[in-house]
């Protein structure tokens, strides 16, 4: 006991929060998570089993949660689920290839249960498929993505086994494969024991370590009439941006596709997204700390308020949606409330970074098309087509600046 103390001295008071020993327990998930020993957690691999096997542990001490024995076919901490790498495009003749989902299960005897997840898995060495990086092979820690979701669900498990929330069960679930495809969030849903309509929601959260300026994204109010009530008129600091869709590129799609209410948390893009430079150095933990809390008011506020209904959205992946031959080569920024699209990372060598645009920028106009907002990016960028040549304007501080930029 004395020796922890000394190290929360040490270490853990010195991070800019006001809970010590949860910025202490963030801090250590996320470096432990992100070491370069654990060579980027890749599904598959050796490090993504060692992963595996921490996140085990913190269950057993941690929380004693019982394994979900006889709710899905598995009955242990780690499931083992497979895919195809050939069908899907990650590699020939290589047949299937195994990872492995984490789960705990608190029982409260209730008929409606809760659904609790991030992923676990990064991208390992990098691969030209999903790293925004080009350079010599390097380890992707996977800081913020996704060692910081798995921190806020694993200290989500501890605070809410110690609660007084006793109306909904809850399972808490870390995935892998989430980075070359959502595997093991599908493998979770279409193999869960439980009737969907049991399942009362799910909360997920991919990248919730780099908040900037209070700004936190809350994608998937439209899924249930409950959310917007449930999300609002909690005192906290935070400045919450909401979106309607059920569908987006994390483990909550694999739910909503099962007709459950999702919400995905996110604290915003940023220029070390899928590269080498994800590291625990620029994590924030004070603003993980913000976030931490206004979860658990949430999740006392829906433990209270019963069985929530779903309602389908209209989904990203519908056949409105604007389709790409180009890219411009930017992160937006998603946290954005102003009017354009304003970027938040460029990757070197493509269009925008031969244009000279610059991080911040706010692009106002794309060829014919005025941006006013992510859909109008989108439907701008779509009208392209590779080997055209146009102007983009943006807004950079005070100064609109107009350049020729080439596909």
């Amino acid at each position: 006991m004395i020796k922890k103390l000394f190290l929360l001295l040490i270490i853990g008071c010195q991070l800019p929060t006001a809970n010590c020993q949860l910025a202490h327990n963030f801090k250590q998930h996320i470096t432990f998570l992100a070491s370069d020993s654990l060579h980027g957690r890749m599904t598959g691999s050796k490090d993504e089993t060692n992963s595996a096997l921490y996140i085990e542990g913190e269950f057993l001490k941690n929380t004693g949660l019982p394994a979900m024995n006889g709710k899905y076919k598995g009955g242990n901490y780690r499931q083992p689920f497979t895919y195809n790498v050939k069908v899907h495009g990650h590699g020939e003749e290589k047949g299937k290839i195994s990872g492995q989902n984490v789960a705990a299960f608190i029982d409260n005897h209730s008929n409606q249960t809760v659904i609790i997840g991030a992923h676990f898995d990064h991208l390992g060495m990098g691969d030209s498929s999903h790293s925004a990086y080009r350079g010599e092979p390097a380890v992707h820690n996977g800081a913020d993505d996704n060692a910081s979701g798995v921190a806020m669900v694993l200290e989500l498990a501890k605070q809410i086994k110690q609660s007084s929330f006793k109306n909904n069960n809850y399972v808490f679930v870390l995935f892998s494969g989430e980075e070359l495809g959502l595997y093991g969030s599908k493998w979770f849903a279409e193999h869960m024991k439980y009737d969907s309509t049991s399942i009362n929601f799910m909360l997920n959260f991919d990248m919730v370590g780099r908040m900037d300026s209070n700004k936190l994204v809350v994608g998937g109010v439209g899924t249930s009439p409950a959310w917007n009530e449930a999300i609002k008129n909690i005192s906290s600091p935070l400045h919450l941006k909401t979106t309607e869709s059920g569908v987006g590129p994390s483990d909550h799609t694999s739910f909503y596709l099962k007709s459950i209410p999702v919400l995905h948390f996110f604290t915003g893009q940023h220029k070390d997204y899928h590269k080498p430079s994800d590291d625990e150095s620029k994590i924030n933990y004070a603003g993980m700390e913000e976030t931490f809390n206004y979860i658990m008011k949430l999740i006392e506020r829906l433990d209270a308020k019963g069985k929530i209904s779903f309602v389908k959205t209209k989904d990203d992946t519908n056949e409105n949606t604007p389709k790409f031959t180009v890219t411009l080569g930017v992160m937006p920024d998603y946290t954005y409330d102003g009017e354009g699209m304003r970027i938040d990372g460029i990757t070197d060598g493509k269009p925008a970074s031969k244009a000279e645009l610059k991080t911040g920028d706010v692009v106002i106009q794309l060829g014919e098309v005025k941006v006013t907002d992510m859909t109008t990016y989108m439907k701008a960028l779509s009208q392209l087509k590779k080997g055209d040549s146009t102007k983009v304007k943006v807004k950079r501080g005070s100064e609109t600046i107009e350049h020729d930029i080439h596909f």
